[in-house]
């Protein structure tokens, strides 16, 4: 046998991380998976060991998975609200797609039932961790609901942001475990460690946090007075669409003309909603008419990164949450609409036809799926056909155009024939400055809640005044 060479040995390695760990210090019942002792996961670690610091655990007397075999039949629109990973969004709960059960399930699972300021854990992706801020919910398998201590001295806020920052997340993601799917065990993530902060220091990150939800308040305010404003000036803010399941036609208004032979394409309340935008005082026309549709599929270059925007990117209020970037050759065969600045994009997917948004300066050319039509107008400004797109009698339009089978969906043609309202030109001015006002605010919220979780950071790495005062630096 040659002897050991160690030049050749350390030439060998050269570039490649390495762990030395006894097997007393392995970590979650002997866990031999070389990626759990990267040594960037052991440096975070030490990190707060360096600290003063308890665990997850420790702090915590409800750490309980979310609701297992609920079925969806359950389901329902009112009662107790029932969150999924889905809702988690900027370390707090989106109400976008936010369903329910009713009080007796919930009662059945009251070990979850969570209120106002309690955390929820999410199991599978980022946020790592959410708090609470509406009044009560339960939740789904895929997070863990947590109460803490009252005499644990942790705040929630400052715990939520603790959990999103490096610190937080990457002893998360140390620890998923599986395949196709991973996920962080409960036992795992009761070993987090938690830096154990000054009662100070947590109230000035819980300040900071909890502002940031104030602003998106009034984003979301900002928001709803754009929609207001357009249905005042359609006249249809109250209106209320036919009840009636029965409508009579010819052939030639029917099969003749339109080649549908489904009956809810002929409900009652699609003519409604028809008709009161073709009375509109100041006229319409219809998509075709009015808007360009970029419809011409773009094919990435391989090895270049973009930006990708899916369904579930898209938030409440017309905003793009996130996006994923990736290089070319990574990206889904369906990545294939380039987007431009004030491109409005609307999914053409029954189900989630209010899945607009307004493309921003911060994803001028990027991607986004098929599965969305990109539209502009020289007739209406982006704000308003954001707003428009998103309105009860465009929404139910664009229901009416859906069909097919395994995946139903509003076609090109169905899309051209909508009517749309021509809002006058000072009216669009004020919906596109409110719109643009509640953009400005949200993005003022997300700076906030970044901002906190740097903080967080700083006083890891440096120390906590050196945290308060990059805070105040940056707010003021």
């Amino acid at each position: 046998m040659s002897p050991f060479n160690e030049d050749r040995y350390k030439t060998l390695l050269e570039g490649l991380e390495i762990s030395e760990v006894l097997v007393s210090e392995l970590y979650s019942h002997l866990r031999i998976d070389a990626d759990t002792y990267r040594p960037f996961y052991v440096d975070i670690e030490n990190a707060i060991l360096k600290k003063n610091y308890t665990t997850l655990g420790k702090i915590s007397q409800v750490f309980k998975k979310g609701i297992f075999d609920i079925k969806a039949s359950v389901y329902s629109n009112a009662g107790i609200p029932f969150v999924r990973i889905s809702n988690l969004k900027n370390m707090g709960i989106s109400t976008n797609d936010l369903i329910y059960i009713p009080k007796d399930e919930n009662e059945r699972n009251i070990n979850t039932f969570l209120k106002r300021g309690d955390i929820i854990l999410s199991k599978t992706a980022y946020p790592a961790a959410s708090i609470v801020q509406i009044e009560s919910c339960n939740t789904s398998q895929d997070t863990v609901a947590i109460k803490l201590k009252d005499d644990c001295f942790i705040d929630s806020a400052y715990l939520v942001v603790f959990l999103n920052s490096k610190y937080g997340f990457y002893q998360m993601q140390r620890w998923f475990t599986g395949n196709i799917q991973m996920h962080l065990n409960l036992i795992d993530s009761k070993g987090i460690f938690v830096y154990k902060s000054t009662a100070n220091f947590q109230n000035t990150i819980s300040e900071v946090f909890w502002k940031s939800y104030e602003i998106l308040e009034q984003y979301q305010i900002k928001y709803n007075e754009a929609e207001t404003l357009l249905l005042e000036t359609l006249g249809i803010r109250k209106f209320q669409p036919s009840n009636k399941s029965v409508n009579v036609k010819c052939f030639n208004e029917s099969f003749g003309t339109s080649g549908r032979l489904d009956p809810e394409y002929y409900h009652p309340k699609y003519e409604d909603y028809s008709g009161l935008i073709k009375d509109y005082k100041n006229g319409y026309d219809t998509v075709s008419s009015i808007c360009s549709i970029k419809d011409k599929n773009f094919n990435p270059y391989e090895e270049l990164n973009y930006k990708y925007i899916e369904l579930a990117n898209i938030g409440k209020t017309g905003e793009i949450i996130d996006c994923i970037y990736k290089s070319g050759e990574e990206l889904p065969t369906r990545a294939r609409r380039r987007v431009s600045e004030n491109d409005v994009i609307i999914s053409s997917i029954e189900g989630s036809l209010d899945s607009c948004a307004l493309i921003t300066p911060e994803y001028d050319n990027a991607l986004c799926s098929t599965g969305f039509y990109v539209i502009n107008s020289d007739k209406l400004n982006s704000e308003t056909l954001l707003v428009l797109f998103k309105s009860a009698p465009i929404q139910n339009l664009l229901k009416k155009g859906c069909s097919g089978t395994i995946l139903t969906a509003i076609s090109k043609k169905e899309l051209e024939q909508i009517p749309l309202p021509l809002i006058e030109e000072n009216i669009q001015s004020e919906i596109k400055t409110k719109i643009n006002e509640s953009f400005t605010l949200r993005e003022e919220s997300e700076k906030l809640l970044e901002l906190s979780k740097k903080a967080v950071e700083k006083a890891i790495e440096e120390d906590e005044q050196a945290a308060i005062d990059f805070i105040t630096e940056n707010i003021n």
